[in-house]
């Protein structure tokens, strides 16, 4: 295999994607899309989210410092795209069809139809050159009941949260999560013996 060197970007390496609840001044919902979103750790597990400077949802979580993160499944990616692809500060850009919930333990809107649902308090915020770093405590996890059902097997479980990840190349493609188990972690452990 031949490499080249290129750019800083994250092409090939698959994203999840989340749309983030906030809420609006006036207390109504807001919803926006993003995939700059990763896992962290201090004491125990926590949210890295990354936003863009000049987003209602940005300023919103800024200000507030609380937020859902709602996994899009591939029923919700039509949403998901609408929503990313629309200003937050438009004002009808909350009229797409979609059943939103309220948080279980903070006050902030989830969407009814995501299987896996963070509730996120910022602990502390990083700025950047334009974008903002959001480091965050998971306040609860609203999870659908059947993807904690162990009897069902996990790449079963997959297929019922059919969840959506992005990639940054040519023109930014969605996929499917294909479950096919590979192995479990360990099963190579003894490669060299």
């Amino acid at each position: 295999m031949e490499k080249i060197s290129i750019e800083a970007r994250n092409g090939f390496c698959p994203q999840a994607v989340f749309m983030y609840g906030t809420n609006k001044k006036d207390g109504s919902p807001n919803f926006g899309t993003f995939t700059w979103f990763s896992y962290c750790w201090d004491l125990k597990m926590g949210v890295m989210a990354s936003i863009g400077g000049g987003k209602e949802t940005h300023d919103r979580i800024k200000k507030e410092k609380i937020f859902s993160a709602n996994l899009v499944t591939e029923p919700l990616l039509p949403l998901a795209d609408y929503l990313g692809n629309h200003p937050g500060r438009s004002s009808n850009k909350m009229e797409a069809p979609m059943a939103i919930a309220r948080g279980a333990v903070l006050d902030v809107p989830v969407l009814a139809d995501s299987p896996w649902v963070y509730e996120l308090e910022v602990k502390k915020t990083i700025p950047l050159m334009g974008n903002t770093v959001f480091l965050c405590k998971i306040r609860n996890t609203l999870v659908d009941q059947r993807l904690m059902d162990e009897s069902i097997p996990v790449e079963e479980r997959v297929k019922l949260a059919a969840p959506v990840v992005w990639l940054a190349t040519d023109n930014g493609p969605y996929f499917p999560v294909e479950p096919k188990v590979l192995g479990n972690a360990g099963d190579w452990k003894d490669l060299h013996s």
